[in-house]
């Protein structure tokens, strides 16, 4: 297991939906901001469906998502683009048209690390998940070979690291303990998901809060390493 990559210039992060970028790898975000990183998210649906309630307007979700996602970036210490390729959320597919869009960011905003969703991962429900994972590698290919999408007038661009989370076969441990207060508060800027990903029913009830944020303190305890209070797991991959 492979501990904490040098604090890169540029990260960008690539999320399915609104608030996946703060579960994979919010952590990680915080600590390279405040370590003078520029951290960009990228977020390839419009969440348009994230809700249980039938009578939720989905403009005005999506209006809704986009503001929460923004708010989450700054509190992670955000100073990069918070970019929304707006595919409909749950008909995510990982075609050309979604390769080149993704293309297109990483060859403008130039990380030196992506983050993202693992594809490979087993027995995944959430098809929006595997598919934006697929976007992330493919996109990485086609933004560092030249005759990929020559007609975006942009330099190729090749990152030197890609971090994937939520990965069967993790081989590397970044420590969080210095930003998981931040994560803790980017994830609890998605308002619009405190029922249906984070169990909290009443947003008043302080009970309900401190009990999702225990879960996720537990969570990332038990993917540290030794002498690591906290740290969040991924797949590493240098070879790009």
């Amino acid at each position: 297991m492979s501990m904490d990559l040098a604090v890169p210039a540029r990260a960008l992060a690539v999320g399915a939906h609104p608030d996946d970028v703060e579960f994979g790898c919010g952590g990680t975000l915080a600590k390279w901001a405040a370590g003078g990183c520029e951290i960009s998210h990228v977020i390839c649906t419009d969440g348009s469906k994230g809700s249980w309630d039938p009578a939720d307007d989905p403009a005005t979700l999506v209006a809704s998502r986009q503001v929460e996602q923004r708010a989450a970036s700054v509190a992670l210490g955000g100073t990069g683009s918070v970019v929304f390729l707006g595919w409909r959320d749950g008909e995510l597919e990982s075609g050309l048209r979604q390769r080149a869009d993704l293309c297109y960011w990483i060859r403008r905003l130039r990380p030196e690390v992506v983050l993202g969703h693992d594809p490979w991962k087993r027995y995944r429900l959430h098809p929006d998940h595997h598919h934006a994972g697929r976007l992330v590698v493919e996109g990485i290919v086609a933004a560092r070979d030249p005759h990929f999408f020559p007609e975006q007038g942009e330099a190729p661009h090749r990152p030197s690291h890609l971090l994937l989370w939520e990965a069967d076969e993790a081989d590397h441990v970044e420590d969080i303990t210095a930003g998981l207060d931040q994560k803790l508060a980017a994830l609890l800027e998605h308002r619009s998901q405190y029922r249906t990903t984070m169990d909290i029913d009443d947003p008043s009830s302080t009970e309900q809060v401190e009990a999702f944020r225990d879960k996720i303190r537990r969570r990332h305890a038990d993917a540290g390493a030794p002498d690591v209070a906290y740290g969040e797991r991924f797949k590493l991959l240098s070879k790009l």
